[in-house]
């Protein structure tokens, strides 16, 4: 099996109080970037835990992140080179 190209997905936390913002960013082979953001929001009964806001915020960024390359492949399908 050949390897044709790697992706390497950075990913950033902020947290802020209840709230976890994450973004993501993807360089692509062609030279295109895609960013996208993700959010979560701890209700105020909850214990804190910063893994939790984090991975909840990171899987909605990076499920942005899908659909965005997911459109773009879409877009690209039938064009010639």
């Amino acid at each position: 099996m050949k390897t044709l190209v790697g992706w390497h997905i950075e990913m950033e936390f902020q947290e802020d109080g209840n709230r976890t913002r994450a973004a993501a960013m993807v360089r692509l082979g062609d030279g295109s970037e895609l960013r996208a953001h993700g959010y979560s929001t701890r209700h105020h009964s909850d214990s804190p835990q910063l893994r939790v806001g984090e991975e909840v915020a990171g899987a909605r960024a990076l499920n942005d992140l899908a659909m965005q390359l997911l459109t773009k492949a879409h877009k690209e399908v039938g064009q010639p080179d």
